[in-house]
């Protein structure tokens, strides 16, 4: 069932104009390549982690020509600190697919861009909506919960009710010359007051006619997906380190982390550094959550005074500093961080101590 709601549209857009969100870096210019980029960037993280990196990015990748002609690995060690980074390997192949196909001007309409890698309906919806004022819908998850909310749909916004949220979200689209300010109203009142978490109704522009609200359901709507606990791994991290540098390994393009520069996970590489008759330290194990699985890591510490020579061209010898500002995984981070020295309790360099002896 589609509810009508005539005034939906039209109190959006009169509270962005007044109280939305329009000082953020990628907004005032319909240029697609900035929009494009943002969205991508905004898929699956906070505003707040996006703003201080779009800068950075934009200023080394400044269109989408540059972008195509730079290696992966460059647009991965950017990215760094937004997660989820199938989302730059694909933003990476769509500017190639721009340029090789399109010439390098961007698709006007939502389905050309939808065909896009990495573009999915919504956020195809979104950049056509902002660039060209397509009346094309969004449904973000927090749209999902401002209509779950203001029209007290039952069920988790999945399978069928997803289905009627597309069909109930394209009933409600406003003028074609309103579709920006709209699109980004439906943005800012989810990331701002229709929030997961204490919802600020009491300044919510649509409170007047939201069917949660009169009930008393704002918490419990929408309803919850079916969580399924996901499957526990394990790693065991090798970190050969004189404090000062590192030996990074690239882990191959498919898969977690794919194309980024991690720590070394195959002992077979401990003999080829003369470490093989040595014990390593056990730090603290930690456990990293992604979406269908939970990996849980063993950090081994192999402390040296000096890093090792090697001719293995798998292993690259960088500098804490570097490795850092590289593109690297988060946990990978935050383990250089803990051991690059002067840090507490490692002020010292630990001598790697025979398997004769006992674990330090």
């Amino acid at each position: 069932m589609i509810f009508e709601s005539p005034a939906f549209a039209r109190s959006l857009i009169d509270w962005q104009r007044l109280h939305g969100r329009r000082d953020l870096p990628w907004q005032g210019m319909p240029d697609a390549y900035r929009v494009w980029l943002s969205e991508i960037m905004l898929q699956q993280t906070r505003v707040t982690v996006v703003l201080p990196l779009f800068p950075r990015f934009v200023a080394r990748f400044p269109d989408v020509r540059t972008l195509a002609a730079a290696p992966v690995e460059a647009v991965l060690a950017l990215w760094a600190g937004m997660g989820y980074y199938a989302r730059a390997r694909n933003l990476h192949l769509c500017a190639r697919r721009i340029v090789t196909d399109h010439a390098g001007d961007f698709p006007r309409t939502a389905a050309e861009l939808a065909a896009l890698p990495g573009i999915g309906r919504s956020t195809a919806a979104a950049i056509a909506a902002f660039v060209s004022h397509e009346r094309a819908a969004i449904l973000d998850g927090n749209v999902k919960r401002v209509l779950c909310r203001y029209f007290a749909i039952e069920g988790a916004p999945v399978g069928a009710v997803e289905k009627m949220l597309w069909k109930q979200a394209e009933s409600l689209l406003p003028a074609a010359s309103d579709m920006p300010v709209y699109t980004q109203g439906l943005m800012d009142l989810g990331a701002t007051l229709c929030t997961r978490r204490a919802p600020r109704c009491a300044n919510c522009p649509l409170a007047a006619d939201c069917l949660a609200l009169r009930q008393n359901r704002v918490e419990s709507l929408p309803a919850p997906k079916t969580r399924i606990k996901g499957p526990r791994r394990v790693a065991r991290f090798l970190i050969v380190s004189d404090g000062e540098h590192v030996f990074l390994q690239r882990r191959p393009m498919t898969g977690v982390w794919g194309g980024l520069y991690a720590l070394p996970e195959d002992a077979a590489l401990l003999p080829r550094l003369g470490l093989a008759d040595h014990f390593p330290l056990s730090l603290p194990p930690r456990v990293h959550v992604f979406t269908h699985f939970r990996l849980e890591i063993h950090p081994l510490l192999y402390r040296v005074e000096k890093m090792p020579v090697t001719n293995d061209a798998t292993l690259e010898c960088l500098s804490i500093t570097d490795a850092l500002e590289s593109g690297i995984p988060a946990p990978v981070a935050r383990l250089l961080r803990e051991i690059a020295l002067p840090a507490a309790g490692m002020e010292k360099r630990v001598k790697l101590m025979p398997r004769t002896g006992k674990n330090p």
